[in-house]
């Protein structure tokens, strides 16, 4: 059916009412997504090492567990998620209703932000820590105040205070931590609890935290109101493209997200592939190792072109480029004319960072080689 086209003359006309805070808001993401810039400079990177995605890949069971969902695919998702729940409860040996499964750990933090933050309420974060989360917060008119990170690691203690300091209802702290790969220890993070003030809750965002040192994770009461943790299957699990993250908390918090959240958001075969996932051990450890030999190899690509590596908990590192943020720009900017995607930090004084996923060997080697042209050229033309 084609609409016709006639020069109508139609009565003047307001357009949607949009609030007052969606009109206050810039029309931005908080990513630049690889697809984007592969379109604007007009061909596939050659090496994609900057969305801190799993290279390696998911467990092909749960790709095969995916193929077989597919074919009951015009069946809406179970909006319980249900038996993933229960593998997860089992996993974690807690209940399932100290669970709630959603639409990667993006999704989950809209919805906690949504069911905790009106316009106006204070709400903490680390300055250059994840901007999604900051994202979903200026768009619920919450009041961001952000902390300097310590030693390229952000600071729980000061966090705290900050909440203190401001009433605040919510304080987003990773661990381990993006983009710099630094991570507290659960004792140094349970050492805190007590300091999380009346009223206030701690979200723990553990997307990294199958990558951290053993007692990275605090041993926390699964029942303690004053703590939220998010993980996910995107990152270990190497499901990024599937979007399936969970929260595990207090029933009656958990509970709460009955209330606003999308029931019908997770996709069915996504379901699926995070359940089979789950129960494959032996591919995250395999996983877990080529990460952990990546990770030395990218730290001695840095050294060997004189650049300095931070340590890292993560599927990635963030490389000190000696200089600014402008240096570390032109660097980044050169490897992406190379064909090698990578970020950096946006905020100073990380930003003299660039931020570079883990990779199986090509692309290592592919990475090494631009590196080398790049600041060749760069120190040339200096």
């Amino acid at each position: 059916m084609f609409i016709a086209r006639h020069c109508v003359t139609f009565p003047a006309m307001t357009g949607p009412r949009f609030t007052n805070l969606a009109n206050s808001l810039p029309a931005t993401v908080p990513f630049v997504g690889p697809e984007a810039q592969e379109r604007a400079i007009g061909h596939p990177f050659a090496a994609r090492m900057g969305a801190n995605e799993n290279i390696f890949g998911p467990s092909p069971k749960a790709i095969a567990a995916m193929q077989r969902a597919s074919a009951d695919i015009w069946k809406y998702a179970d909006p319980e998620s249900h038996k993933l729940r229960q593998a997860l409860a089992l996993h974690y040996g807690i209940g399932s209703d100290n669970i709630v499964v959603g639409e990667g750990i993006d999704g989950l933090l809209g919805y906690l932000v949504r069911l905790l933050i009106a316009p106006g309420d204070a709400v903490v974060t680390s300055d250059g820590a994840y901007p999604t989360f900051n994202y979903h917060v200026a768009g619920f008119g919450g009041a961001l105040h952000k902390v300097p990170y310590i030693d390229d690691a952000e600071s729980l203690p000061n966090l705290l205070l900050k909440a203190a300091e401001v009433d605040a209802k919510l304080v987003y702290f990773a661990n381990p931590d993006n983009p710099m790969g630094s991570v507290s220890s659960g004792a140094e993070i349970k050492a805190q609890v007590e300091n999380i003030p009346d009223g206030c809750i701690l979200l723990l965002d553990e997307a990294y935290i199958e990558f951290a040192p053993e007692g990275a994770a605090p041993n926390i009461a699964i029942n303690d109101p004053r703590i939220i943790r998010m993980r996910t299957f995107s990152k270990a699990y190497g499901l990024a493209g599937a979007r399936v993250g969970y929260a595990l908390g207090e029933r009656n918090t958990i509970r709460a997200f009955e209330k606003i959240r999308n029931h019908f958001g997770m996709n069915r075969a996504a379901q699926a592939g995070a359940l089979a996932a789950l129960q494959d051990g032996e591919w995250l450890e395999h996983t877990k190792n080529c990460v952990a030999n990546s990770r030395d190899s990218i730290a001695a690509i840095a050294r060997k072109h004189g650049l300095k590596p931070l340590p890292s908990a993560t599927n990635f590192v963030a490389i000190d480029c000696g200089g600014d943020g402008m240096w570390a720009k032109r660097i980044l900017d050169g490897l992406v004319s190379e064909g090698i995607f990578v970020r950096m930090p946006a905020v100073a004084p990380q930003n003299r960072c660039i931020r570079v996923s883990c990779a199986p060997e090509e692309e290592l080697r592919l990475f090494d080689i631009a590196l080398g042209k790049v600041l060749t050229g760069l120190h040339s033309s200096s």
